[in-house]
């Protein structure tokens, strides 16, 4: 679908080029002007500490539950029907509680997708903020991002108004920042205890971090206008 997205987008801007070359477009990495700021390093960071707090959590009760399970078949030949009834009750509320907290803290929309968002926000809003100004600037009458989800199947260095919205943060650099390969900011995975093999999330999927390909960015021109 992404793909099918760029290649729209492309087909669409060949059609309308021709109509409207007065106007002037580029694109920007949000990706690789974010891993420049220091506040998102920190927020990653932060995000990091929250998740491994989780995660010895959830093990923590998984060796509970694990405890149980052990005791349970160690001791069910000698135990009565109604001894096996309450502690077949005990187990399966101890594998729905860990369940529980597993989707509350790592599911979907969970308290790290939530804290992630409310972290990240202000970031992102300051680069909003700068390419806006550079688009201003720079007469742009539409900006795309190159690390967004609509895949960009070609992009010429001399629309690439990347190092100028570094600029307008603060972060640009004499010897230019060239963008590198991509993933430069470890973002939190979702974590990876042992489960039932059965487990599912209420929403039938995990949240789960994005992966990433290194891709080898084009150098600012320097004949932008």
């Amino acid at each position: 679908m992404k793909n099918f997205g760029g290649l729209l987008l492309a087909l669409l801007l060949l059609i309308v080029a021709p109509k409207a070359q007065a106007q002037k477009f580029g694109w920007v990495d949000s990706e690789f002007i974010m891993a420049k700021m220091p506040e998102y390093a920190k927020a990653q960071q932060e995000l990091n500490l929250l998740s491994d707090t989780w995660q010895k959590e959830i093990e923590a009760q998984q060796k509970d539950l694990d405890k149980l399970h052990r005791n349970y078949q160690n001791e069910e030949v000698v135990l009565t029907e109604a001894m096996k009834k309450k502690r077949q009750d005990e187990i399966l509320l101890k594998e729905q509680e860990l369940k529980a907290y597993r989707n509350k803290q790592f599911g979907y929309e969970g308290q790290l997708f939530k804290k992630r968002q409310e972290l990240n926000k202000p970031v992102q809003d300051k680069v909003f903020e700068a390419v806006e100004k550079v688009a201003k600037k720079k007469s742009l009458a539409v900006v795309f991002d190159k690390s967004g989800d609509l895949t960009m199947l070609y992009t010429n260095p001399a629309h690439d108004y990347t190092e100028f919205v570094l600029e307008e943060l603060g972060l640009g650099a004499e010897d230019r920042n060239q963008p590198g390969p991509k993933g430069a900011v470890k973002t939190v995975a979702p974590p990876k205890t042992p489960v039932d093999p059965n487990f599912e999330s209420d929403s039938g999927t995990p949240e789960a971090a994005p992966g990433t390909k290194p891709v080898t960015k084009p150098a600012r021109p320097t004949n932008k206008k």
